[in-house]
This record gives structure tokens, C-alpha cells and sequence, in this order.
């Protein structure tokens, strides 16, 4: 599990590219895209300079509560995306596993869907019943998953869940009105457009809680991807460890998707693409996968900004798009290497 010796693919080199390709990304979208471009004039009220006119101060205002809350917050979601894809490729020891393997995304939107067609009460009560039928899913999958010894369990597990749930969720379309299969329709595709700095102010510390206990636990996780009896010789009890990843994880993943919706493949592409370049030691994987997944999310939102102004697109649908072709490209390199 040494790191690659090519000076190229150096921990230190990959990690410090990440910071400073985030950090360019993260000042691109603030500034640039989106129905209303900023310069950095317009920040120039934040050194204490009074607007010299009203549209001024409308535009700060524009910047200061709508773009830069979205912006850092969607930095937020994409670091807890991927790096709960991390942990689920290292426990699922598949590098085509995500966190929406386990129910936790089908169940988020099968509970949206019940809130918006019939508990109205704003996005609050959405969100609120997304994070419940995120974590009643995964609770189903891992009651049932947790008979086998093995991962496969949960595996088919997670696969029924998923199934009953999008089941459900085609059943409530198929009796929603216009209104709500729009706002059904608009959940499911994801967006940050609800982001502002309650949320931020919640979820951030939220993420970075979660995500600083799954960072301690690289050896649990490298232990895993030795296999469940070489982790057990190494003093780490797989049922124990499996219950407290996916706990982590789902903690994690949980109000993210309650907030942004359906925002597939952060999980899969990022900790996949790095394992490649990084090897499998999670001391590095894992940051290198939230700095990853914090930037991928940043310029996909940048994109879904910029590509129709003053419209927006579906976060979800940018991501799908890129991931897909990923996925299929993941599916071929596997089956060719078993063939070889």
C-alpha cells in the first residue's frame, strides 16, 4: 500500500494540486457564471467600502447571500460525497460501489416525494423528510444485510431497497399533479439552488465532524481491502467495523442528500480515479478524495450556472452525464482485466 515512487503521483504533489486547483475553482464560480456576473469590484464592500449606488449594493447582496453560500456549500457536499464513496469502495472492496448503494439516495428521495405530495410545508419539511427515509432505508438494508457474514448481504440488500423505493417513488408520480411531479421531478435531479448560510452553517461543521472520524479510520480501511479474515488477524472485528463505517457514512451522506437531492456518481468518480493515480493507502486517499470531490462539485455547479443563463440545469443531470460514460468505461477496463 506504498505510494506510487513517480515524483509525479507523490501524496504531498497531488494533494497540494488539489488545494490549489479547489481554490481557483471555488474563486471562479463566486465571480464568474450565472445569471449575474461579479468582478472583484464588487468586493470591495467586504474592506469596509461603502457602495458608491444602489445596484452596487444590490450586487453585494447578491454575492454575499446567494452565491458565495452556494458555492461553499457546494465545496461541502462534494467533500462528504466522495469521501463517503472512499469508505464504501474500501469496505465493499469494489471500486463500483458508492454511498447510494446502501438506499441511502433512493430512500432521501422516496421520503421527498411523500413530504411534497402530501405533507406541504416548504423545503424545510422536504429536507427533513429526505434525512428520515435516508436513514430508515439504510436501517432496512442493514437489518437484512446483517444476517450474512460477508458484505454481499448488504449488497443485495441495498439492491432490494433501492428497487422498492424507486418502485414507490414511480407510483407517486404516476398519481402526482402537475405541480408536484414538477417539484418531485426538480428534487430528484438535484440542485443547490436552496443552499444559503443556515444550511451552510449547519452542514459544515456537520461534514467536517464526520468526515475528520472517517478520516482517523484509514487503517480500519486498509486492513479491509486485505480481506475480512486478514483484517480479523489484525485485531479489527468486520461486523463491528462494518456497522460503525456505515453509520459514519450515512450520518454523512444523509442531510447532504436531504439538501442537494439526487447528485449521483461524486461517490463513484472521484475516490475511483484517485485510488489510480494515489494506490489504495486511505491516509492519502481519503483527503485527496474530499479536496477531489469538493472541487468536482464546485465546477459542476459553475457549469450548471453558466450552460443555459440565466436558467439553471440540474446538478444531478451534469454529474449523471459525466458519470456515466465513466461508468461504462469502469465496467469495461474490469471485465477486460479479468479476460486478460
Amino acid at each position: 500500500m506504498s505510494a506510487p515512487s513517480s515524483p509525479f503521483r507523490r501524496p504531498a504533489i497531488v494533494l497540494a494540486l488539489l488545494c490549489f486547483g479547489l481554490a481557483a475553482s471555488l474563486i471562479g464560480a463566486i465571480l464568474v457564471g450565472g445569471a449575474v456576473p461579479f468582478s472583484w469590484r464588487d468586493l470591495l464592500p467586504f474592506a469596509g467600502q461603502a457602495p458608491d449606488s444602489q445596484a452596487l449594493d444590490l450586487r453585494r447582496m447578491a454575492l454575499l447571500d446567494i452565491r458565495l453560500p452556494r458555492v461553499l456549500f457546494s465545496a461541502v457536499a462534494g467533500a462528504g460525497l466522495a469521501l463517503a464513496g472512499a469508505v464504501m469502495q474500501a469496505l465493499f472492496r469494489n471500486p463500483l460501489a458508492e454511498p447510494g448503494l446502501v438506499g441511502v439516495s433512493a430512500g432521501a428521495a422516496l421520503g421527498a416525494a411523500l413530504a411534497i405530495m402530501f405533507v406541504p410545508g416548504g423545503q424545510l419539511v422536504t429536507m427533513l423528510a429526505a434525512f428520515i427515509g435516508s436513514l430508515a432505508a439504510l436501517g432496512l438494508a442493514y437489518g437484512l444485510g446483517s444476517r450474512y457474514h460477508d458484505v454481499a448481504g448488504l449488497l443485495l440488500a441495498g439492491i432490494g431497497v433501492n428497487a422498492v423505493a424507486l418502485s414507490a417513488i414511480g407510483l407517486l408520480i404516476y398519481v402526482a399533479s402537475s405541480v408536484q411531479l414538477r417539484d418531485v421531478a426538480f428534487w430528484t435531479l438535484g440542485s443547490l439552488a436552496g443552499a444559503d448560510w443556515r444550511i451552510l452553517a449547519w452542514l459544515g461543521p456537520w461534514v467536517l465532524v464526520c468526515g475528520l472520524y472517517l478520516g482517523t479510520q484509514w487503517k480500519v480501511l486498509n486492513a479491509l481491502l486485505l480481506g475480512e479474515k486478514e483484517a480479523l488477524h489484525l485485531g479489527y472485528r468486520f461486523n463491528t467495523v462494518r456497522r460503525r463505517l456505515i453509520v459514519a457514512m450515512a450520518l454523512l451522506v444523509g442531510p447532504l442528500v436531504a439538501v442537494t437531492g439526487g447528485i449521483g456518481f461524486v461517490g463513484l468518480i472521484v475516490p475511483h480515479i484517485l485510488r489510480l493515480v494515489l494506490g489504495a493507502h486511505h491516509r492519502h486517499l481519503l483527503p485527496a478524495s474530499a479536496l477531489a470531490g469538493a472541487l468536482l462539485l464546485v465546477v459542476a455547479d459553475w457549469l450548471a450556472r453558466s450552460a443555459v443563463s440565466p436558467a439553471e440545469l440540474p446538478i444531478g443531470l451534469l454529474t449523471s452525464l459525466a458519470g456515466g460514460p465513466f461508468f461504462f468505461w469502469l465496467l469495461w477496463r474490469h471485465s477486460a482485466g479479468r479476460a486478460s
